[in-house]
């Protein structure tokens, strides 16, 4: 039986520096978001994800690769371990 991992909690803000269609871009990285079947809520200024920290790590990684092919931006991440999920 593998051991339960932890929940954490992510903030995220992406931001186009250099795009053609920046609102194009950001419902790329909510897409991306989606398909990681994790938590999240979508906010006027960014995206609180929570689910288990690897995966939270894997999303991130995934959304730099995947748009890093699309713009040039600049993403704000806050991760917690202290999510609330007692």
């Amino acid at each position: 039986m593998r051991p339960v991992e932890k929940i954490a909690s992510c903030e995220i803000s992406f931001i186009p520096i250099q795009s053609d269609d920046y609102i194009q871009d950001v419902n790329k990285v909510l897409d991306i978001i989606r398909l990681h079947q994790l938590e999240y809520s979508v906010g006027i200024l960014s995206t609180t994800v929570r689910g288990e920290s690897s995966k939270i790590i894997s999303l991130i990684k995934d959304i730099y690769e995947k748009m890093d092919e699309v713009c040039h931006f600049t993403m704000d991440i806050r991760i917690s371990n202290i999510c609330g999920c007692k």
